[in-house]
């Protein structure tokens, strides 16, 4: 079922329209969510959504672990949701937000999903495909070219991996 965060009904909070900056921070924090969801299931906190017209249509969270499934990303996991939920392999006119930059992997599934535009939180400089280890959505000889906005809500998705990755090391549960 397709939804909207509670701020966004109707494109409102009360009779003050809400600034697109802040149309795209409410579907970053719906990620971030689901991001705590995979840290909690002892995954790396990652979390997406797809949006379509302002409604949430498709969820993912990272699962390769529990799932046993090395393609079980986030990104990947949103992109099936709303694929199936829409009932057609092709989302044009749909928006991805993630709370990491997505790698190679993800990065080609956003593309031949023809998104309109990709909404990324926390750089990866170890394997972003976004602009921080390289660019594949830069590559000028591929057919769709998805808008890519980097940066959204950077510190908080940073902070959640940081300090998933630091009570692992520790040895806590995160």
């Amino acid at each position: 079922m397709a939804c909207k965060p509670a701020c966004l009904k109707a494109g409102r909070v009360g009779a003050v329209v809400i600034a697109p900056e802040e149309y795209d921070a409410a579907f970053m924090r719906e990620a971030l969510v689901l991001a705590a969801s995979a840290a909690a299931a002892g995954e790396v906190p990652v979390g997406a959504v797809v949006v379509r017209d302002g409604e949430i249509v498709g969820r993912g969270w990272n699962a390769p672990i529990t799932g046993h499934d090395p393609s079980a990303h986030a990104e990947i996991r949103a992109l099936r949701d709303a694929a199936a939920r829409l009932g057609n392999y092709r989302l044009p006119g749909c928006d991805l937000y993630v709370t990491l930059e997505p790698c190679i992997m993800c990065s080609g599934a956003i593309m031949h999903a023809r998104l309109r535009r990709l909404v990324y939180g926390a750089a990866d400089p170890k394997t972003g495909a976004c602009g921080s280890l390289l660019n594949v959505f830069a590559e000028k000889r591929l057919n769709h070219h998805t808008e890519v906005a980097a940066g959204l809500l950077a510190a908080e998705c940073g902070a959640l991996l940081a300090g998933f990755f630091a009570a692992r090391r520790s040895g806590r549960a995160a």
